[in-house]
């Protein structure tokens, strides 16, 4: 898989239609498409660029007034899918970033753009699941990276006008590592 899309619904109905035109249009596969809080639906699809592409753009047609965001990745940071499926195993936590954002459209892009900034791992990605919509990411590795990451995941949310909020923690306390993992 070399790239992946998804689009963020605001009608589980359209969502699931959504989903089913992106996979009749194009060679791709559906990663996931379900619910979401509040009341939210998310397809997230992968394949090669140019099928991702065009499934994406089939799923934006259907009724784009439901869209509340959308995106296609190419090249997609290998880290990111497992981050989203439950999370990464680490061994050293020497620093914390955390990216929240209002969408989950945008945390997922925001990961990746942290991801391929500076040599960081992420530990989870959380997704609108019982926090009101809203999703983050949190990230380890050492100071300077954390920070860079950050800042460059960060930068791609406030572009959108999707950032909460972001924090670096350096050395944070064992007990705060093991509730995040």
């Amino acid at each position: 898989m070399h790239a992946i899309g998804l689009i963020e619904l605001n009608s589980i109905a359209v969502g699931v239609e959504v989903a089913d035109a992106m996979a009749k249009t194009a060679m791709v596969e559906i990663l996931t498409a379900k619910t979401i809080c509040p009341g939210k639906f998310i397809a997230l699809i992968g394949g090669d660029v140019a099928a991702v592409r065009q499934a994406i753009g089939a799923g934006l047609e259907v009724l784009p007034e439901t869209v509340v965001d959308h995106f296609v990745i190419p090249n997609v940071h290998p880290s990111v899918l497992p981050a989203i499926s439950g999370g990464n195993a680490v061994d050293n936590v020497a620093a914390v970033g955390v990216i929240e954002t209002y969408n989950v459209a945008t945390t997922i892009e925001a990961c990746d753009a942290a991801v391929k900034a500076a040599r960081v791992e992420p530990i989870r990605m959380h997704l609108a699941f019982g926090i009101g919509g809203k999703s983050y990411v949190v990230l380890t590795g050492d100071v300077a990276d954390v920070n860079a990451a950050v800042e460059a995941g960060a930068a791609v949310a406030s572009a959108k006008g999707f950032l909460v909020q972001c924090v670096v923690i350096p050395r944070p306390h064992k007990q705060v590592v093991e509730a995040l993992l």
